[in-house]
């Protein structure tokens, strides 16, 4: 089930108790988008977290982390208490010692709500509990936002007790990277998995190949990295992954529970493929690298046999490579194959990445498709209002037992611009994409007439046309993309944007501390920075 049960009677009446029901009504949008960033001071700086919690109910007294603290966690917990002793460190200055008798317990046990957790901080102890690992994760995501941020002039680590109880809208809740328009080394991806574990996501989309650079190794075709791989918009030197810099990434993500979706598009969006091998060109002759963006115009020969020996060992070798359950193939802006080319490529692409033991993503274009393995995804693109044909090819997904993934380009798309006098960003998606704009809308409300539990969740894609930098990555992101991670983490009738904003306004001390540039948009109350 992707739609996770609602709020318990009991945690609600808990709330009410507490004069903190979470439960606001429909979504606010009324701060208006135009109005200039209001600066706060930072005297009684709240703790607050983001995604807000289910529940959160306030204690009395204060634990404070001092030379006497240490970390519990044993078993399935461990690698977590391994890491936040790691967040923590750095951060307090204090040994933190990783202790069977630590006064910061972390617990893997069952009876805790599936996909969320249990918070509990007292003034002698902090307990947090969930059925899985990753559940405890997102438990110690929600633990560091209780604490002040790390500045020069931080000197006590204090968190007010409380107690929280906490699960997810959605299963599914992910950011996409585009490696192919312009490449990203290694180092920036990991630090992107960093950026929205934070925020609770849990995947992270990788677009690994495009009409302007190819950026993952293949072995026995070499020259998809040689020269798809050598450059990328405006023509400047690209970059690849070796199978071992790929093998790198997805460990690290697992580490930050996140799973890694690698996506080759196809049968457009492939002319760096196009460029490598003349074979897979109709006409027998290699196109010429490019450096533009425009869409649309390069397409696979669908009725050569070296086609199909590429697209098999493509896919089942990042099949293998994979342990997640996914593999998105594309499918988007193929004007340059014919429909009946189409359908055919993409109900055989599709049976390859199944018959490799995954489950099939596309962009919802693929519903044109009449032989789709059972179960596959369509991720959704179009806008929160769909055109033409969105609304049959997305139910044409759904016949088959499909799910859909929600990323609406006119609230989802991160590469928009914020405002049209900037050069960085992109316009065609009806932007600017303003903050109150992609906290304001409803993944379930996009296609009201059918069965929520068909929304498999939500992704915010970045795609880096004019993207070039990690500064740039991260601008773009923020703070939008804490807005696409709380519509993936909140049920929709507790979201409130008045509510939202001033969280987020202390959210941003946080990405100050830890160095993240992001845009100070209209409509938010921002703390100034403190050193």
């Amino acid at each position: 089930m992707a739609l996770l049960r609602r709020t318990p009677w009991y945690v609600l009446l808990a709330i009410a108790l507490a004069g903190a029901s979470t439960a606001n009504g429909a979504v606010n949008t009324a701060v208006t988008a135009g109005s200039p960033p209001v600066e706060a001071t930072a005297t009684s700086l709240a703790r607050t977290v983001i995604p807000s919690p289910v529940s959160r109910i306030p204690g009395e007294g204060t634990f404070t982390l001092d030379e006497h603290s240490a970390v519990d966690g044993r078993g399935a917990a461990a690698p977590v208490a391994e890491y936040l002793v790691n967040l923590l460190r750095p951060m307090t200055g204090l040994s933190l010692p990783l202790s069977g008798r630590g006064n910061i317990v972390l617990i893997v046990e069952p009876g805790h709500t599936p996909g969320g957790y249990d918070l509990r901080v007292t003034p002698d102890q902090i307990w947090i509990a969930a059925n899985e690992a990753s559940g405890l994760f997102d438990g110690v995501q929600t633990l560091r936002q209780l604490l002040p941020p790390k500045t020069a002039t931080t000197t006590r680590y204090g968190i007010a007790s409380t107690t929280i109880t906490d699960y997810p809208r959605y299963t599914y809740r992910g950011a996409m990277l585009d490696v192919a328009r312009h490449f990203f080394p290694v180092s920036m991806v990991k630090r992107y998995i960093d950026d929205i574990a934070q925020l609770k996501m849990n995947v992270l989309h990788l677009h690994l190949s495009d009409d302007q650079g190819w950026r993952i190794a293949i072995k026995g075709w070499p020259r998809l990295t040689e020269i798809g791989g050598s450059r990328q918009v405006g023509g400047g030197a690209g970059g690849y992954f070796t199978q071992a810099d790929y093998r790198e990434i997805v460990k690290y993500a697992a580490s930050r529970y996140i799973t890694i979706v690698p996506e080759i598009d196809m049968p457009g969006h492939t002319n760096a493929a196009l460029a490598s091998y003349a074979e897979l060109n109709c006409d027998g002759r290699a196109r010429s690298l490019y450096f533009g963006m425009s869409v649309g115009f390069s397409s696979l020969c669908v009725g050569k046999d070296v086609t199909w020996r590429f697209i098999e060992d493509v896919i089942t070798q990042l099949a293998a490579l994979t342990p997640g359950p996914w593999i998105h193939i594309g499918g988007d802006e193929s004007s340059a194959t014919s429909l009946k080319d189409y359908k055919a490529f993409i109900n055989r692409a599709s049976g390859i990445a199944a018959s490799a033991g995954k489950t099939v993503i596309g962009w919802h274009d693929i519903g044109w498709a009449t032989d789709l393995p059972k179960g596959t995804i369509g991720q959704y693109w179009d806008y929160i209002t769909p055109r033409g044909g969105s609304w049959v090819l997305t139910g044409n997904l759904l016949k088959n037992g499909g799910q859909l993934i929600m990323s609406p380009s006119n609230v989802a798309y991160l590469d928009q611009k914020y405002d049209l006098s900037e050069d960085i960003g992109t316009e065609w998606a009806q932007a600017p994409l303003t903050i109150q704009e992609a906290y304001g809308w409803d993944p379930a409300a996009v296609f009201p007439d059918r069965d929520p539990n068909t929304i498999l969740g939500v992704e915010a894609p970045l795609w880096t046309e004019t993207v070039q930098s990690r500064a740039d990555i991260e601008y773009m992101a923020f703070p939008r993309i804490v807005a696409i991670a709380e519509v993936g983490w909140m049920q929709q009738d507790a979201r409130n944007f008045d509510d939202f904003a001033a969280r987020l306004a202390t959210f941003g001390t946080y990405l100050d501390s830890q160095g993240i540039g992001f845009k100070r948009t209209p409509g938010v109350p921002w703390l100034k920075a403190v050193p």
